[in-house]
């Protein structure tokens, strides 16, 4: 939201996308805004002149501790540590982890179905590990989880 509303300061359309996505690799942050050469280019102006008005434009509060403008236009948004620290201190000390309660409902969850008849194989641990993943999840939603776990 907060590219966007930069773009927009920036002379970008209302509708314009910034296309903030996580980064390939660290070195190029966190976060990367590759949207701005696409909206330069609607605009008939140079890439690296409308990322470097966004970035001007772009209060990213205490949430980055480095934004840089990187080859032709893209826009590499660097997390400040500390605000990552207290987001997931906030996160891991809330009730439930933050999650609001549910309406509890009783889910089955049928899984791990391994034929007697054939040999045990890594694929039977594999439905056996994601049906209990999916239960134990619901059950912490709030919801009452009945196990199916049947051989055949």
């Amino acid at each position: 939201d907060k590219v966007s509303q930069a773009l927009i300061a920036a002379g970008a359309p209302a509708d314009c996308e910034a296309q903030v996505r996580p980064s390939a690799k660290a070195q190029f942050g966190d976060y990367q805004a590759n949207g701005v050469m696409s909206v330069a280019k609607k605009l008939g102006m140079p890439h690296r002149q409308l990322a470097e008005k966004v970035v001007q434009l772009l209060d990213l509060g205490d949430v980055a501790a480095k934004v840089e403008i990187a080859g032709p236009g893209f826009i590499n948004i660097f997390l400040n540590s500390d605000w990552v620290a207290r987001q997931a201190d906030r996160v891991l000390n809330a009730p439930k982890l933050g999650i609001a309660p549910v309406e509890p409902q009783t889910i089955v969850i049928d899984y791990s179905a391994p034929n007697v008849a054939k040999e045990m194989h890594v694929g039977h641990l594999r439905s056996t590990i994601i049906g209990d993943a999916a239960a134990r999840t619901q059950e912490f939603l709030g919801h009452k989880v009945i196990r199916a776990n049947h051989v055949g």
